[in-house]
């Protein structure tokens, strides 16, 4: 399958868990502006760990699932946190590419959507953006905290909502998470890391 059609591919899989989640839903509208754009693929050690990943087991995101895998090979993958004292080992295992924004294979002006992976064992500290963000489970788990909120685990289905420059953090236990990110309202700004890592 060549890159455009496992874009393709992956979008349906994307919109379709967008339209069957209602806080998703109540997040944004799904872009109807979307234009599609090159890829120049860029990988990093997490596209290897992602594909390999043995312990998704969510059969209701299950085509989803492979959907990001089979894109794993030919998308943008980021390194956000470069030049930061998180260490190799975040960015041997962390994981990141755009599906709508800068870097992904479409573009709207209403939304952002990334994947985010993590393995077993991995903490993302304290971290901010001037967007409005929410996660979507995928498949595994993680832990996630926000300030103002204890620590909540959240399993497949469901979702954590990020306040404007709210500081935010995730951690996986003994399984990995996979999730989609969607941004709204102010995409100027990269995420940074918080004072309070």
């Amino acid at each position: 399958m060549d890159q455009n059609k496992i874009f393709d591919h992956l979008l349906g899989h994307v919109q379709q868990a967008y339209e069957k989640n209602p806080q998703v839903r109540a997040f944004s509208p799904f872009p109807d502006d979307l234009i599609a754009q090159p890829v120049t693929p860029i990988s990093v050690p997490a596209a290897n760990l992602l594909r390999q990943e043995q312990g998704f087991s969510a059969e209701c995101s299950k085509g989803l699932t492979e959907a990001i895998r089979s894109a794993a090979e030919v998308a943008e993958w980021r390194e956000h946190y470069r030049g930061t004292d998180l260490g190799e080992d975040f960015f041997d295992r962390f994981g990141c590419f755009p599906i709508i924004g800068e870097g992904g294979p479409f573009m709207s002006a209403h939304l952002r959507c990334w994947v985010v992976y993590m393995p077993p064992h991995l903490y993302y500290p304290w971290h901010e953006h001037h967007a409005e963000e929410l996660y979507l489970i995928v498949s595994g788990q993680a832990l996630f905290g926000k300030t103002g909120h204890e620590e909540q685990m959240l399993l497949p289905g469901e979702t954590a909502f990020h306040e404007h420059s709210q500081p935010h953090a995730t951690r996986t236990e003994a399984d990995p998470v996979l999730c989609l990110v969607f941004w709204r309202d102010d995409f100027d700004s990269a995420p940074m890391l918080s004072e309070m890592s």
